[in-house]
């Protein structure tokens, strides 16, 4: 069986291993979610919600058609932590542990498809990183369940506490949103500084990217060892760190002072929160939505204001090598800087000292284009599927499923059959990335015309 894994992986190119390996696991554990053993009533579970159960969980999104909480058993539970789990890490850091807890030499081919999978540029060095990965993250959803007991075992017992904590905080981390405290989720907490708090540091931990952590951590064994001042320090950040963490701190705060300002005097989110929590509750829902899940604040009672500015936090998401979703922070850094140099009239696009590809700014431009196109076809068949539903929902639907977010406006249980499976694809495409999902059904057959380049000629645009 290991030996068949083996030639399977290795068998296809980088980016179809990718996509089998995600899709291989998700059929796998609709399969088991669908035996009676998994769930609380004992019975088999239609199809069609056991796929979506176990797509949702391998793309960490969070959207559910049957209560996490109520409807599955503990083994059900279970399975949909390790999927979360799994689809946190991705099939290829997952593939590549077991290789080395088998003591089974890294080949080059996997060397490539470890590279395609976390994005990094060369290979030196890929399979240290993947144990720093796997190193890492567990030591992260440790600290957070350690932290998430002190409230959760008061509130649930102890046994029961330590199972949500851990639960949660590995769900938090994968940026999952899936939890066990039922329909409202984190509602009940919303004026807890513990859960709110230790969630919105699992969430930015797990979504900022594993290559931004050991860039960070690098600087600071550097600080540590030379005792040079932070600024110098930081100057030798790498250029995607340095992006990424300046168009976080953005989107972080400007999405909760809009939040605050919009919702602050709202019946139905804010209104009856003190200043601090209100504060905690903007800052977790700016955070939640890149791409987390949870929420302590009703989306469907929201203004609509809100829901746009959720909407566009969703569709940004996270960062890449991460567990998070969306087109990427670094894809909306270089975007806007690409935006820029041509705007003045540059040659070259720049940032932080730095000259940035033109592959790297065209890549960011294909990612937002296909993202968009995406998204707006997914939007458009739902309303075709969906007529009763009003086109915000479903907007919303589509955003939180392509950019595996898992938040909704409480629609998802009342989805039709075809419209389940539309989000089960857009949640697989989020998750996979759409570009890569572009390059696996468009990589050129032929080759002849490899090398050569034809006459060029100017075409009107604008």
């Amino acid at each position: 069986m290991k030996e068949k894994l083996y030639r399977l992986v290795t068998r296809f190119s980088t980016t179809h291993t990718i996509l089998m390996g995600f899709a291989v696991f998700i059929l796998t554990g609709a399969f088991v979610l669908m035996l009676p053993i998994s769930s609380a009533s004992q019975t088999f579970t239609n199809p069609v919600d056991a796929l979506f159960t176990s797509t949702t969980s391998v793309c960490v999104t969070g959207l559910v058609t049957v209560s996490t909480h109520s409807y599955w058993s503990f083994f059900g539970k279970v399975v949909i932590l390790i999927l979360i789990q799994f689809g946190g890490l991705g099939f290829m850091t997952c593939f590549t542990m077991l290789l080395l807890i088998l003591r089974k030499r890294v080949t080059l081919k996997e060397r490539l498809i470890i590279q395609d999978s976390l994005n990094e540029e060369g290979l030196s060095g890929l399979v240290k990183l993947v144990k720093r990965i796997t190193k890492g993250t567990l030591i992260a959803e440790g600290l957070g369940a350690f932290f998430f007991s002190f409230q959760l075992i008061p509130d649930y017992g102890v046994l029961g506490g330590i199972w949500r904590a851990i639960f949660t905080s590995i769900s938090a981390f994968c940026n999952a949103g899936i939890d066990l405290f039922g329909d409202n989720s984190m509602q009940a907490y919303v004026k807890n500084p513990i859960i709110s708090i230790v969630t919105m540091l699992l969430i930015i931990t797990g979504g900022i990217g594993f290559t931004v952590w050991w860039d960070i951590s690098r600087i600071f064994r550097d600080w540590l060892k030379n005792h040079l001042g932070i600024k110098r320090n930081l100057q030798h950040l790498t250029l995607h760190t340095k992006v990424v963490l300046t168009v976080t701190l953005i989107l972080i705060f400007s999405g909760a002072l809009l939040i605050f300002v919009l919702e602050y005097n709202n019946e139905k989110t804010m209104a009856d929160l003190n200043i601090f929590q209100k504060i905690m509750a903007s800052f977790f829902q700016s955070i939640t939505t890149r791409t987390a899940g949870f929420l302590t604040i009703s989306q469907a009672d929201m203004r609509t204001p809100s829901q746009v500015i959720s909407i566009v936090l969703m569709f940004i998401g996270g960062s890449p090598a991460g567990t998070a979703g969306g087109i990427k922070t670094a894809t909306l850094g270089v975007v806007i800087l690409f935006i820029r140099s041509i705007v003045k009239g540059k040659e070259r696009t720049e940032a932080f000292h730095r000259t940035i590809p033109i592959q790297n700014c065209e890549r960011a431009m294909a990612i937002l284009a296909i993202s968009l196109f995406i998204l707006i076809s997914g939007t458009t068949v739902l309303t075709v599927l969906e007529p009763q539903m009003s086109f915000m929902d479903l907007f919303y639907e589509a955003t939180s499923a392509l950019a595996t977010v898992g938040l909704s406006l409480g629609i998802t249980g009342s989805l039709s059959v075809p419209s389940k499976l539309l989000i089960i694809l857009l949640m697989y495409i989020g998750r996979i990335g759409p570009i890569t999902m572009a390059i696996a059904f468009g990589i050129r057959r032929g080759k002849a015309q490899k090398g050569v380049k034809l006459p060029e000629e100017r075409v009107m645009v604008g």
